[in-house]
């Protein structure tokens, strides 16, 4: 097994075009949280000739609603969450300069062109494993929509946050070439 590739956010262009599917990455630098509510948010804005809650551009959006922090930890429990709940807004966020997105289970076809067409990325996040992966994040910071509660975006630095590439800037997703290796 390849070591891990070691990556930075915000996202260079370079290196979301340089990721194949499969490999196995560790994310160090800013990551933001969303789940659908906080999409729909954004997209509403964007859609009304305004802003989103943080410049997009190279950003890397996890899809997850991190648990309360315990005394003495920065955040709790910190899994993902289905990504795809954020497939009728990720197009819109993708044309924003949105690079990354970090969460579990495949995406739809639309959201799989848009990858491609903006050259972006799709990283899978361990499910089960929002424990040991929340040990990654170095600071927490809710920056919008705090009505939300859990859902609330969260500015997160995180150091060497594991993950796997999905789905590729060429459009290769582990959900299509897993199952076809299973059934050879």
């Amino acid at each position: 097994m390849k070591p891990a590739i070691a990556i930075a956010s915000p996202l260079s262009p370079e290196d979301a075009q340089s990721l194949r599917c499969g490999d196995a990455v560790e994310i160090t630098g800013t990551i933001y949280t969303a789940r659908d509510a906080a999409h729909m948010r954004m997209v509403d804005e964007i859609e009304r000739g305004g802003k989103p809650p943080f410049d997009l551009k190279g950003q890397i959006v996890y899809y997850a609603g991190p648990a309360p922090a315990k005394p003495g930890s920065v955040i709790g429990s910190c899994g993902p969450t289905t990504s795809g709940r954020m497939d009728a807004f990720t197009p819109v966020l993708l044309e924003q300069g949105l690079k990354g997105m970090i969460g579990k289970g495949p995406r739809s076809p639309e959201v799989v062109q848009a990858i491609i067409a903006h050259k972006a990325v799709y990283f899978a996040a361990v499910g089960g494993a929002a424990a040991l992966t929340a040990q990654s994040v170095v600071s927490c910071k809710t920056i919008a929509y705090d009505d939300l509660g859990p859902e609330a975006v969260r500015k997160l630095d995180v150091v060497s946050y594991p993950c796997i590439v999905a789905i590729d800037s060429l459009g290769q997703s582990i959900y299509d070439i897993g199952p076809a290796a299973y059934r050879r």
